[in-house]
């Protein structure tokens, strides 16, 4: 999947990753790949997101959206 997490000031992150974990307003969720299309708005909390080697990623956020259609997910945050 490729995905995308831009703040107002800067784009913080672009690539291939296998999973991504976000808090969402209802609880934390995972996107995996061909996950369904989904909107949702994110709280405060950790952004987790996983590579294609396993590799794990970390970013603190004090809220914001995300949109994921056919396996591109775009998350826009205000940075934690």
């Amino acid at each position: 999947m490729y995905l995308e997490i831009i703040t107002p000031e800067k784009k913080v992150f672009e690539g291939e990753v296998r999973i991504i974990q976000l808090p969402g307003s209802l609880g934390s969720f995972e996107i995996m790949n061909n996950h369904a299309p989904i909107i949702s708005t994110l709280m405060e909390g950790t952004i987790k997101i996983v590579d294609n080697s396993n590799a794990e990623t970390f970013f603190e956020i004090s809220g914001g959206v995300v949109e994921s259609t056919d396996n591109k997910i775009i998350v826009l945050v205000e940075a934690g």
